[in-house]
């Protein structure tokens, strides 16, 4: 699996190996009973995601077309004024812990693998060591905890349409995974449909919400964990990444998305649009906190359209510019329907990005 950092001279990492096992979805060798993994993003129907959910090396560095931003006194052409600084993502009333996560006591299920195939179906109160694998319509999953070894914890296999993951912790143990003893994905849409992801409590996975259509509000995604992959390099980590090609919408809406992974160890976005199956289109970034990564925003690059960006805070909790290298690349201020507005740092300066060249 490979995702691009915002290093010019870095191509995203690439797992070399094609794990074929009778397994599960998203990724991976099934430790029980599921598909196995293919080498990229999303999850195949063979088992491990496929290339249309994160980014690849085929895509542009993000320091080539003027990926930074501005985020001084004034915007580039607006010139926006300066909002109110915020110490924290609670003292702005975005999610932590106290606000997301199951609401109920929950019962213990070690289910290990487990393929859901009865539409309709509602899992509440469960406390799984596991991970769910959907092959049916209209599945809800709330106020339960998932904790995989697994390529995901939850994954929608396409044809099927329908899932809601609602106040719900969805984490991992760090060194059990498959991918060298990483894990992948938190929640993962192969569906060509859009999918809910709302009042969860997300951490560990590499690319925490990875889709290319759904509905993510009020989650908390936070503590995301490197790791060197199977390939040898380290994976690049991102709190939501999506691929392009899609084609419904992406609602990304006040949600706290941190991603703390270092440049050194794999660090590519705190929200990553990329262009590596398709044009990106009709996404909606809007209210949220963010923070990390080697760009905390990668805005889709060329072609982009119906992009906006809109009354998000860019934390500097980890890099003095919200990313490592700045708030935000290849960002098409040309493309149809985009939109940048209202964005401002934590400290309250406003932000102008640098279009791409």
């Amino acid at each position: 699996m490979s995702r691009r950092i915002g290093l010019g001279s870095l191509a995203g990492p690439l797992i070399a190996a094609l794990l074929a096992v009778v397994g599960v979805a998203c990724s991976g060798t099934d430790r029980n009973a599921g598909p196995s993994p293919s080498a990229t993003g999303n999850p195949t129907a063979g088992g491990k995601p496929a290339t249309s959910e994160k980014p690849t090396a085929s895509g542009k560095p993000a320091t080539t077309g003027k990926p930074t931003a501005t985020a001084g006194a004034g915007g580039a052409s607006a010139h926006p004024a300066a909002g109110p600084a915020c110490a924290s993502p609670s003292a702005c009333g975005f999610p932590d812990a106290r606000s997301t996560g199951p609401r109920t006591a929950l019962k213990p299920h070690k289910t290990g693998y487990l393929a859901v195939r009865t539409n309709g179906l509602v899992i509440r109160g469960w406390d799984i060591t596991g991970s769910l694998d959907i092959y049916a319509d209209d599945v809800t999953v709330i106020d339960t905890k998932i904790t995989s070894d697994n390529w995901w914890g939850i994954n929608l296999r396409p044809g099927y349409h329908g899932l809601r993951v609602l106040h719900s912790t969805i984490t991992a143990v760090p060194g059990k995974g498959p991918d060298n003893g990483g894990v992948d994905y938190a929640v993962s849409n192969m569906g060509a449909s859009s999918i809910e992801v709302g009042w969860c409590d997300v951490s560990v996975f590499g690319d925490a919400l990875s889709m290319g259509q759904g509905d993510l509000h009020d989650n908390y995604v936070h503590d995301i964990v490197p790791f060197v992959n199977q390939g040898g390099e380290w994976q690049h980590t991102n709190a939501v990444i999506s691929g392009g090609g899609n084609t419904g919408r992406l609602t990304i809406r006040h949600n706290t998305l941190l991603n703390p992974t270092s440049l050194k160890q794999g660090a590519s976005g705190s929200i990553g649009l990329f262009a590596d199956t398709g044009v990106v289109r009709n996404v909606t970034v809007d209210h949220n906190w963010i923070a990390g990564g080697a760009y905390a925003l990668y805005g889709g690059d060329k072609g982009a359209t119906g992009i906006e960006v809109t009354d998000n805070v860019f934390s500097t909790q980890y890099h003095p510019a919200s990313g490592g290298y700045g708030v935000v690349a290849h960002w098409n201020a040309g493309g149809a329907g985009n939109v940048w507005r209202n964005n401002r740092m934590s400290d309250g300066r406003p932000i102008e990005p640098e279009p791409s060249s």
